[in-house]
């Protein structure tokens, strides 16, 4: 209930030992796609598919999903710095809020028809934070302000996805300096995530004191 993947994350490892006791070998896309399975034809839970996938493979992906059900995963080569860099400028804080993500992702759900022209400017973000990322010359900063983007985006998909709280947060992080961040997960508490360049961290972390 944080928004982190730890269900999926779970379900994968609970199939990796069932079929170690077994003696049974399952390739990343069979692990991920039988946890994706078990949540969402067995146990029936409205969850995504992408935390499965990430907690199967491990590593910086881009993963695509198709029509059929099916995805492909691959593995994004950003050199040592690239990724020290990415890594400094990002801050997590734990709103306080757990919650059931699939209540969140099932209002997500129901308004998906009103939200077409979001979901296709948040795809072709993927692209553009790729580009980002796999190019050292590109400023770093450049992510934070498409986080900031995908952020405005994502909240409008659902009005459980963010609350006054979060808005707080969000936005007294913003003003201490952070150019972007997210709600982790499907959104309504758990963990929030902030890209602020080193200098300014003191600063989010005191105007956030309270998480």
């Amino acid at each position: 209930r944080s928004g982190l993947g730890s269900s999926s994350t779970f379900t994968v490892g609970l199939i990796n030992c069932m079929n170690a006791l077994e003696g049974i070998y399952n390739s990343p896309y069979q692990l991920a796609s039988s946890a994706i399975h078990i949540e969402q034809n067995l146990i029936k839970e409205s969850v995504g598919s992408q935390d499965q996938i990430s907690a199967a493979y491990g590593g910086f992906n881009e993963i695509e999903f198709y029509k059929d059900g099916s995805f492909s995963v691959e593995p994004k080569m950003i050199n040592i710095e690239r990724k020290k860099s990415l890594n400094d400028h990002l801050m997590l804080f734990y709103t306080g809020v757990s919650r059931f993500s699939s209540e969140i992702t099932e209002s997500q759900l129901s308004n998906m028809k009103n939200c077409s022209s979001q979901m296709h400017e948040l795809y072709e973000m993927v692209e553009e934070g790729s580009k980002i990322l796999m190019n050292p010359k590109t400023p770093i900063e450049e992510f934070g302000e498409l986080l900031n983007s995908a952020w405005k985006n994502k909240r409008s998909l659902s009005n459980k996805i963010s609350n006054t709280q979060i808005d707080q947060c969000y936005s007294a992080a913003i003003k201490a300096g952070a150019s972007g961040g997210k709600i982790l997960g499907a959104g309504g508490g758990g963990f929030i995530l902030f890209f602020v360049s080193p200098q300014h961290q003191i600063n989010v972390k005191n105007a956030l004191s309270n998480l």
